[in-house]
């Protein structure tokens, strides 16, 4: 399985990338959402976006809503992982297209869970 992980802190992304390799994933990296958008359009094979929001050059709802004007990607599970955890910023992020939002600080099992929810990891 691949996982594209779209996270401008390099901390983050080395954690979320831990995690996903314990659930059997391959990991491709961005620094922000313009460089996620050409390193999605570089794999052959995606089967889950894990996106923070406040990224420079294009932020991550910007991202979710450039990944779903193309409709290669319907079925994409892209997947909100952000400090922004007021209900009306969940609203926005899932009317842009995303399919589940994670609130940092987040956990293997944080992750995993909503991984099962989306049907990418079974348990």
């Amino acid at each position: 399985m691949n996982a594209l992980v779209v996270e401008d802190s390099t901390t983050i992304r080395m954690i979320l990338r831990k995690f996903l390799a314990k659930l059997g994933f391959d990991v491709v990296e961005a620094g922000n959402g313009r460089e996620g958008l050409e390193r999605l359009k570089e794999m052959t094979q995606t089967d889950v976006v894990l996106v923070d929001w406040n990224m420079p050059e294009m932020n991550g709802v910007d991202f979710v809503r450039a990944v779903r004007a193309d409709r290669g990607y319907d079925v994409l599970p892209l997947v909100m992982v952000t400090t922004n955890t007021e209900l009306e910023n969940v609203a926005e992020a899932l009317s842009a297209g995303a399919n589940e939002y994670v609130m940092k600080p987040f956990t293997l099992d944080m992750i995993r869970e909503k991984l099962e929810l989306l049907g990418i990891v079974k348990t």
